[in-house]
């Protein structure tokens, strides 16, 4: 008998916020009432509120929550990852892309949506994505030491929007495969940091020295 565990089910909570990221990234949050969110998943609108006071705790809990699980999935990678900084670098890319990949709808919230937000929720969302940041700047550095500590995060920023274009890529049948797609974000990660080193592009030398990348 296999010892495989089947994936655990997903929660009623889970489904709700899901339903919710889709419809608030396809028609703004002023324009999706509770009862729609409701017939998303298959209750009353009232029923809803068995498990969130209302909309403003649901785009709450998705800003917050994405941001909590992108920290702690980078740290764990960090952990992971040892003493070899590009295993790490590799890890921590994969780990982004397949966030990219795979919640688009909260990337368009978080763009659109975030100055919704109650200010104590707004501030604690930019404090777990600063320290998401300098996690990845201190892994950088590690395996490109040359660029100095202002660059390394001008590198990152640039990265994460490279990353986080994935919901302005046209329509989802014009775009390879979902492998060939994470394959391709990696590649283009890898040489975006290696262009702030001076690192040679892929197929040529780097013209005029090395780059710095912008404030």
């Amino acid at each position: 008998m296999s010892n495989a565990q089947a994936p655990a089910p997903t929660s009623r909570r889970e489904q709700i916020l899901k339903e919710a990221a889709r419809l608030f990234a396809e028609r703004g949050f002023h324009g999706v009432g509770v009862d729609e969110i409701g017939a998303a998943v298959g209750i009353s609108g009232p029923g809803l509120y068995r498990h969130f006071a209302g909309k403003d705790a649901m785009l709450a809990e998705l800003l917050v929550g994405i941001s909590e699980r992108l920290l702690a999935g980078g740290r764990m990678r960090v952990a992971e990852g040892g003493e070899d900084p590009e295993a790490v670098l590799h890890a921590l890319i994969d780990g982004h892309i397949d966030f990219a990949l795979d919640d688009r709808p909260l990337i368009t919230v978080h763009d659109r949506e975030l100055d919704r937000l109650r200010e104590a929720d707004r501030k604690r969302v930019r404090q777990l994505q600063r320290q998401y940041v300098e996690l990845w700047v201190e892994v950088v550095r590690r395996v490109h030491p040359g660029p100095s500590e202002s660059q390394a995060r001008a590198a990152v920023h640039a990265v994460f929007g490279l990353l986080n274009s994935t919901p302005h890529l046209g329509r989802p049948g014009a775009l390879p495969g979902r492998t060939e797609m994470a394959e391709l974000l990696h590649r283009l990660a890898l040489g975006a940091f290696g262009a702030v080193a001076g690192a040679p592009a892929a197929g040529g030398p780097v013209a005029g020295g090395p780059v710095a990348a912008g404030a």
